[in-house]
């Protein structure tokens, strides 16, 4: 592995809260979209010369119909409960880095021109200009966000900073300065059906393949079907799954839960992904084109069931926003709602996470286990970011921490949370999220994971820990980066379900 171009910061027994270094990570920036790529996702690929007209009208445009974003705005009285809980700034020291400070980034042009005291007063109330530097400002600090809303949880009015970052995106976007990673994933994923664009036949090859090697591993034909009719169940889980390592043992996993649980199933081309990245740019239309596919899969393979893979981000999509993008859900009325809710099946939650799927096949004894089979492990787990703050799991509030770790306590015998304060509902952000896990943001994903890799150094300190499991493709391939920097080893991240694939008794 290459030697890093910067520092990587020291871990220490505790998060230390940084001294500020103003304009430490002014000099990251992601690389824009290029001209293809933006004219697909319907961008400008360059300023224009009345870009901050444009700039101004599209932020109009956003007040006006999220009316959560002017409340955003509006509400902060600058107290500081959100200073230190950004892992980006407890791991870069850049005060731009504080949720606050990001947040001031727009509020100062929100202020300058949708507000009588900044049209009268500007420098009185901390209004400023849209300017040239500022919009490159909000280039490189609205990517260095993973909108993870960890400072949300602390902020006593409850502002959404993931949300100002959204709009942030969504107007550099609309006047010719998308970020090139995710706007190329949205334009693969349109176009073929999956972020990696993997097309169906190397699909079909790739799953071929992993049915030879599970058989030649436990003697048992487990299958990976794809695009069969009539299944009961469609998977749509990350395309990480279909080949990258870890990711592939918990795809492996779900098929031999299928498998034990006698429960039909499919994978499908068309919506070979589940992640969704319009989540990301703040585009509620690039959002529902992409969950559209899911819809479609579901509505042509005749399925009554909808189940999601390991994938942070997608499964808050799927769980807060998929009743509304593609009728998949309860309660709708509508005819493009009845269509899809005529043929799934209401016994079952829809959407269904693998998770929940699984633990409760496990607990009503349908699949049976050997937790002895991961013994050498000794286990903690990552929760998630948008798994954690922005969705649920089964019936119960808090569902998405409590059957997580049920299911993982069901297939091995070593298990430690790491410390209170950096899991469950403030868990800290693998520093990947949100459209920066990308090689061209390497420093701030790096610096980033700073405060869960000092949670995790702890507990392997302390109980032995090797194996770190978490539900997120963009975690699992982040710390797969990041870790070795710290001096740990890649292998010991991985899924859920690959625990699960080790324990379980498939005769």
């Amino acid at each position: 592995m290459a030697a890093a171009e910067f520092d990587i910061p020291e871990i220490k027994d505790y998060i230390e809260v940084p001294k500020l270094r103003e304009g430490v990570m002014a000099h990251a920036k992601t690389f824009l979209a290029p001209k293809p790529v933006q004219d697909f996702m319907g961008y400008p690929h360059e300023l224009a010369d009345n870009w901050k007209e444009s700039a101004l009208e599209k932020m109009g445009d956003l007040l006006g119909k999220y009316r959560s974003l002017k409340v955003f705005l509006d509400a902060c009285v600058h107290c500081g409960a959100c200073t230190d809980k950004c892992h980006y700034y407890l791991g870069t020291s850049d005060p731009k880095n504080m949720p606050v400070a990001r947040q001031d980034l727009m509020r100062q042009v929100y202020r300058r021109y949708f507000t009588t005291a900044g049209k009268l007063f500007p420098k009185l109330v901390g209004a400023k200009d849209l300017t040239k530097e500022v919009l490159d400002d909000w280039y490189n600090y609205y990517h260095q966000c993973s909108e993870c809303r960890r400072c949300s949880v602390f902020c006593p009015y409850g502002i959404d900073t993931a949300e100002i970052t959204m709009a942030g995106r969504e107007i550099l976007n609309h006047v010719g300065m998308g970020q090139k990673y995710s706007n190329e994933i949205l334009g693969k994923v349109q176009k073929i059906g999956n972020n990696l664009g993997l097309p169906g036949p190397a699909l079909l090859d790739t799953l071929e393949g992993l049915e030879e090697d599970i058989e030649a591993d436990t003697g048992v034909a487990v299958k990976l079907p794809i695009d069969v009719k009539g299944a009961e169940v469609l998977l749509v889980t990350p395309s990480a799954d279909f080949f990258s390592e870890p990711h592939v043992e918990s795809l492996i996993g779900y098929a031999k839960v299928f498998h034990a649980a006698g429960i039909s199933w499919t994978l499908s081309t068309h919506a070979s992904e589940a992640g969704n990245f319009g989540l990301f740019n703040g585009n509620y239309e690039t959002m529902r084109k992409v969950a559209m596919r899911i819809r479609d899969a579901a509505l042509e393979l005749g399925v009554k069931r909808i189940v999601v893979g390991e994938c942070g981000h997608a499964w808050r999509v799927a769980y807060s926003f998929w009743n509304t993008l593609t009728g998949i859900g309860y309660g709708a009325d509508d005819p493009f709602s009845i269509e899809l809710q005529k043929q799934l099946d209401p016994n079952y939650p829809q959407p269904q996470h693998i998770c929940e799927l699984t633990n409760d096949l496990i607990q009503s004894g349908r699949i049976k286990v050997d937790p002895s089979l991961n013994d050498d492990l000794i286990v903690t787990y990552h929760d998630s970011c948008n798994v954690a703050r922005a969705s649920r799991m089964g019936t119960e509030p808090g569902g998405q921490f409590t059957i997580p770790r049920e299911l993982i306590k069901s297939v091995v015998n070593n298990f430690h949370n790491m410390a209170d304060d950096t899991i469950y509902e403030s868990t800290f952000c693998c520093g990947g999220g949100g459209g920066l896990l990308t090689d061209d943001l390497m420093e701030v994903r790096v610096k980033g994971a700073l405060p869960r890799v000092t949670a995790l150094n702890n507990v392997v300190k302390e109980h032995k820990v090797n194996f770190m499991a978490t539900i997120c493709a963009i975690c699992k391939a982040q710390f797969t980066k990041v870790l070795p920097k710290y001096g740990f080893d890649m292998s010991m991240v991985g899924g859920v379900h690959q625990l699960v694939s080790k324990a379980i008794k498939l005769d």
